[in-house]
């Protein structure tokens, strides 16, 4: 992985430290007959002790602690260090942000660190592309092939490419979503798609297409016509529930153009018209993006202005509770005016604690803790703009070393 050399080794007394514990061998001892006397806290650990501490480390961490020695080096390297690395707490997510050049260059930021690292993603020649993520994970798809999928782990960079589904290459909309097991690590890949029903365009036939990595097969578990509405971009699993959204294609009263709506994977329960789950955005919205944050959904939305279309007068984040929709935060006017008053398209996506919002227009990354309601910007990213319509785009990830497309 690129970055790493950048890394500074540490040494063991200054990443226990760190991790809270102790740095010297009198510190674990009650004689204290000698105060100037320090034994290597390295010395007098066993691997599987050691293994438990090295654990809990950020990833950063422990790609420096890697470097310190061989017997740290095995340790890092081991499958049962892996076994450890899983069942610890859970990361903090990264940012991954990339340009729209011919030869996308990709940064992830580190907000445990607050630093940026350089990452080659495999497959990814352009910035069309969609990505969802869970718990390690990426999948991403073309956005003009449609039908060419890969699941990846950005750290390890291992990547799969899923069997092609030949439908998907005649949709005219699509939103994708990734959900992880956590024990087993079996996934789920389902893609909505959308078609226009020929010579009828206020009929759209939307259709959920679900891939298991257990049988490595894909399964269509429900297609349905829908009248004035179509299938939007953008789709998220919680608790075994897909969530995707729908446009109007009716126009109308702004606050009636975006819909939510739900499908239980869970054992593929009989499921009744999709629009029995309908449930409608809070105010009028624009570039609305969906995030599982602990199996919460929660949305970012534009706040439209009323008389300027494709305007926003600033950036909410919600919460559905049931099929309510609970106001959390709305971006301060003073990190509004850092991203300028824009047009109706920006990035957004998040999990565990924190929403990651995006620019399109410039590398400008603004931070929100959901735990802690606090709004903070990024590090600097180190992308830069070459050229005047080049744009920037991302998605956030749980960083892992154990998890295998």
């Amino acid at each position: 992985m690129k970055g790493e050399t950048s890394w500074v080794s540490h040494s063991f007394e200054n990443i226990v430290r760190d991790f809270g514990g102790f740095n010297s061998y009198s510190e674990l001892t009650d004689e204290g007959k000698n105060e100037n006397t320090k034994v290597s806290v390295d010395l007098i650990l066993p691997d599987d002790l050691l293994e438990l501490i090295l654990a809990y480390l950020p990833i950063a961490s422990i790609f420096r602690v890697g470097c310190v020695c061989k017997r740290w080096n095995e340790i890092v390297s081991s499958r049962r260090f892996l076994w450890n690395f899983k069942h610890s707490l859970p990361k903090e997510p990264w940012y991954y942000m990339f340009t729209n050049s011919d030869e996308p260059i990709g940064y992830a930021f580190d907000p445990l660190f607050r630093k940026w690292y350089s990452i080659e993603l495999p497959y990814i020649e352009t910035s069309n592309w969609i990505f969802a993520s869970s718990c390690g994970l990426v999948c991403f798809m073309d956005n003009n092939i449609r039908s060419e999928l890969y699941v990846c782990n950005p750290i390890t960079r291992y990547c799969r490419r899923l069997e092609e589904l030949p439908v998907l290459k005649f949709s005219d909309y699509s939103a994708m979503a990734i959900s992880v097991e956590k024990v087993s690590c079996c996934y789920n890949v389902s893609v909505v798609k959308s078609q226009q029903v020929p010579e009828n365009f206020s009929q759209w036939e939307v259709s959920i297409h679900i891939y298991e990595s257990e049988t490595k097969t894909w399964a269509t578990p429900l297609a349905e016509v829908l009248t004035g509405w179509r299938g939007g971009d953008d789709s998220v699993i919680c608790n075994g529930v897909l969530f995707f959204l729908i446009n109007s294609t009716e126009g109308g009263m702004p606050e009636n153009r975006h819909g939510l709506v739900t499908y239980n994977l869970s054992g593929r329960l009989s499921h009744g018209p999709l629009m029995r789950g309908f449930v409608p955005v809070p105010c009028p919205l624009t570039c609305v993006r969906l995030m599982n944050l602990k199996e919460k959904l929660v949305m970012v939305g534009g706040i439209g202005k009323q008389d300027r279309q494709g305007i926003i007068k600033g950036i909410g984040i919600w919460l559905l509770n049931g099929k309510v929709w609970q106001e959390i935060s709305r971006m301060p006017h003073k990190f509004f005016q850092g991203f300028g008053e824009f047009d109706d398209v920006f990035a957004s996506s998040g999990s565990g604690d924190l929403v990651y919002i995006q620019s399109y227009g410039a590398p400008a990354l603004l931070v929100f803790d959901f735990n802690l309601k606090q709004w903070k910007w990024s590090q600097k990213c180190p992308v830069t703009k070459r050229f005047p319509l080049q744009l920037f785009t991302g998605f956030s990830f749980e960083p892992r070393l154990e998890m295998e497309p």
